[in-house]
């Protein structure tokens, strides 16, 4: 006797009795990387972890579990709400998780910070153009 019947899923195409999804693969559904080994490789340098300890690409998540994910100087402390199987688009990602609001006082805080630091930037402090290369060469190589 055989069992044709599939196992039971959700709306968003996980098995409904687990309820449980990779590590790698919600980073990159939720938005958070490019690509799936963008996601593991942050993973494996200790860039995501959950309740603070760091974490393998392959340890599965589920609703419910605290994530400190950090790319470049910005930091989100989210909580996972949702799986999702596919990648969908922004506005659904971001209902997959809910970010604490010290989070985004803090990447706020962060974005005013470099915005005030590039327009401080004084002129001509970048490269040289190719006169004034032309005119340092003259005057130090003779």
């Amino acid at each position: 006797m055989t069992h044709n019947k599939q196992p039971s899923r959700d709306t968003r195409g996980q098995k409904a009795e687990t309820a449980e999804q990779r590590l790698d693969k919600w980073l990159w559904a939720a938005r958070f990387f490019k690509t799936r080994s963008l996601a593991a490789a942050a993973i494996t340098s200790g860039k995501v972890q959950i309740d603070c300890q760091r974490t393998k690409p392959s340890k599965s998540i589920h609703p419910g579990t605290r994530l400190t994910i950090r790319r470049g100087s910005m930091q989100w402390d989210v909580v996972v709400r949702a799986l999702a199987a596919q990648r969908r688009a922004a506005p659904e990602a971001a209902q997959l998780y809910e970010e604490s609001a010290t989070s985004i006082a803090r990447r706020a805080e962060e974005t005013e910070r470099r915005k005030n630091e590039n327009m401080q930037r004084t002129r001509g402090i970048g490269r040289p153009t190719k006169r004034a290369r032309r005119e340092w060469q003259r005057i130090h190589r003779g």
